[in-house]
């Protein structure tokens, strides 16, 4: 992740701030509730999703309804280990990303790849997200059978042709081969650092996003 200059606004860094305190870790209790609610362990499935810096993603889906935990990890490399150091080099070939949990019977995989492209991060950007830039900070789709491709394929599709976005989708579609959960100290980061500058500027907003426009499936 790259952080921010000393130049940022102060009033900015306080006011959002203070809406992490006042949001963020109330809800990370709710968060920390959804994890340890997973009904029927066997009735869940796995979403592997990348859009930039694994902080803000996984922060988001853990606010989402239906999702019983969120890791946030590496995938889509060659080498057969990975590690912050090795795919921030860029070398590995890997992509910071989430494994997203979740119980289809309450959010469907559909709904997680609407919220993958409107609230967790911007698909038109390549090969970068915000300040972060390198193929580590892609755009990507790791799925995990034949369904979940052809969902996310065609959500593409319908994007490209709607021109939603006014650019070109550049997301990724790949076949989920191996995820690498990432070293503890990047886990549920974004509720632990709610006012870390990085987090406030960059990612914080998605959560206000997502309340504002998913407000049903946000928790």
């Amino acid at each position: 992740m790259s952080f921010l200059s000393s130049s940022t606004k102060t009033g900015r860094l306080v006011l959002l701030a203070r809406l992490a305190l006042a949001v963020l870790i109330p809800a990370h209790g709710a968060s920390a509730i959804a994890e340890s609610k997973t009904d029927n362990p066997a009735s869940l499935q796995t979403a592997i999703f990348a859009g930039g810096c694994f902080w803000g993603v996984d922060a988001v889906f853990k606010h989402v309804k239906g999702v019983a935990s969120v890791e946030s990890g590496y995938a889509g490399g060659n080498a057969d280990k990975a590690n912050y150091e090795a795919v921030g080099s860029g070398r590995t070939g890997h992509a910071e990303a989430v494994r997203v949990r979740f119980n289809p019977a309450q959010v469907s995989y559909q709904q997680l790849l609407q919220v993958f492209f409107f609230v967790a991060h911007d698909p038109t950007q390549l090969n970068r997200q915000g300040p972060d830039v390198g193929s580590q900070y892609r755009s990507a789709i790791f799925f995990a059978d034949p369904e979940q491709q052809k969902m996310a394929t065609d959500q593409i599709k319908k994007l490209t042709a709607d021109r939603t976005f006014g650019k070109p989708v550049v997301t990724q579609i790949a076949a989920l081969q191996q995820f690498y959960p990432a070293e503890q100290y990047h886990q549920n980061y974004l509720a632990l650092h709610p006012t870390q500058p990085y987090i406030v500027i960059n990612d914080l907003p998605k959560i206000e996003h997502l309340r504002r426009q998913f407000p049903d499936l946000y928790q």
